[in-house]
């Protein structure tokens, strides 16, 4: 018998100070950017999107990678292929932490769709609110 498993994980994370420095113009090239840094570790995306100031990834995590290596090597290799690109003139670096929780199969689909709409989203949250919103429903304390 081989071994199953399924982890679904929305990551998040922001630039640094949460400053606008994604261009909407290049976003595309670097969800691409992620996606194949995600292919590389055996993890499927899902759907990543985000807005000028922070990003949005749901994927399923390989057994054999960890959560935080996974989002550090992100947080690198974007970093770089950022500023070396010319695509994010603006772009600085990203925020220390992030935040990650885990979706069960049910949640997949309700997921992916706040996921896909988060332009539409944001005409009326402001990432910080939104944040400390998915904190309190996976019942994490914020600081």
């Amino acid at each position: 018998m081989g071994t199953y498993r399924q982890i679904f994980y929305h990551i998040v994370f922001g630039t640094k100070h949460r400053e606008p420095t994604i261009n909407e113009r290049n976003e595309s090239e670097l969800y691409k950017y992620i996606w194949g840094i995600l292919k590389n570790k055996k993890c499927k995306l899902y759907r990543i999107n985000g807005m000028p100031d922070h990003i949005h990834i749901f994927c399923d995590l390989h057994p054999n990678i960890n959560l935080s290596n996974l989002v550090k090597d992100i947080k690198v290799a974007t970093n770089l292929w950022m500023k070396e690109s010319g695509l994010f003139p603006e772009f600085s670096g990203w925020q220390e932490g992030y935040g990650a929780f885990t979706n069960s199969i049910r949640d997949k689909e309700i997921i992916v769709e706040y996921i896909k709409n988060q332009k539409e989203h944001h005409k009326t949250e402001k990432f910080e609110d939104e944040f400390k919103k998915l904190l309190a429903e996976h019942g994490i304390e914020s600081e």
